[in-house]
């Protein structure tokens, strides 16, 4: 076998021009912030980090104003990417990635968080907390490898109905005593938590453009009751 200098040098400097050449057609990180999609995706975020924030402080009625928000641009997201033209399978996919690592904040550890606090970080609140994000964990885990079942239906409760029936049942916590509804919240939580990893069929709600503007007249209404309990 004869060994060759020659080619071995014009091979070995032709490996970084070709890593060059591959790098400069590849997209940056931030490029993607451009695409209207993943701005309604960060949107949503800002308003979980919100809900996260004020259910620390304990200010709940703004936490629940961020929760539903959260769910709001989640939505949205879907229905402004398929009405766009012209978005390619990297665009596609980084989106649905970015989509998901978003809904476990926005539906695992800001209810978890609120869950928390409502419960002065008892323990048995902290044990709650957890199963909600395992739950919320596996739900996705799930979902990215077998997505809906024949095409149309989630396996088990999708997480954004956690926070559309959280900010719900946080209308009661005024009417009832502090001590009961923390039960109702804990319930609730654990309950959902039950839904969300169970072999129930549910529909895809927000594939519907109808159930958006449902979800926008939702949104709005929440944040007109819970803004006047701010004041």
């Amino acid at each position: 076998m004869t060994y060759n200098l020659s080619s071995e040098i014009e091979l070995s400097s032709s490996r970084p021009a070709a890593s060059r050449s591959s790098s400069s057609t590849t997209p940056t990180i931030l490029s993607y912030v451009k695409d209207l999609p993943n701005l309604c995706s960060l949107a949503g975020l800002a308003c979980t980090v919100l809900a996260v924030y004020f259910s620390i402080l304990g200010v709940f009625h703004a936490a629940m104003i961020g929760l539903i928000w959260a769910v709001a641009f989640d939505w949205a997201d879907g229905l402004v990417a398929r009405r766009i033209k012209g978005r390619t399978g990297n665009d596609r996919a980084f989106g649905g990635q970015l989509d998901v690592l978003i809904d476990i904040v926005s539906y695992g550890v800001a209810p978890a968080i609120l869950l928390l606090s409502y419960g002065n970080y008892g323990l048995g609140y902290l044990v709650v907390a957890f199963i909600m994000l395992a739950a919320s964990a596996m739900r996705l885990s799930f979902f990215s490898t077998y997505g809906l079942s024949d095409g149309t239906s989630y396996t088990g409760l999708a997480l954004d109905n956690n926070s559309i029936a959280i900010v719900f049942i946080f209308l009661f916590e005024g009417v009832i005593g502090e001590s009961l509804f923390s039960i109702v919240l804990f319930t609730s939580c654990l309950g959902l938590a039950a839904l969300n990893v169970c072999q129930l069929k549910t529909p895809k709600l927000s594939g519907n453009p109808i159930n958006v503007y449902i979800l926008a007249g939702y949104t709005l209404c929440m944040t007109g009751i819970y803004g006047t309990k701010l004041f």
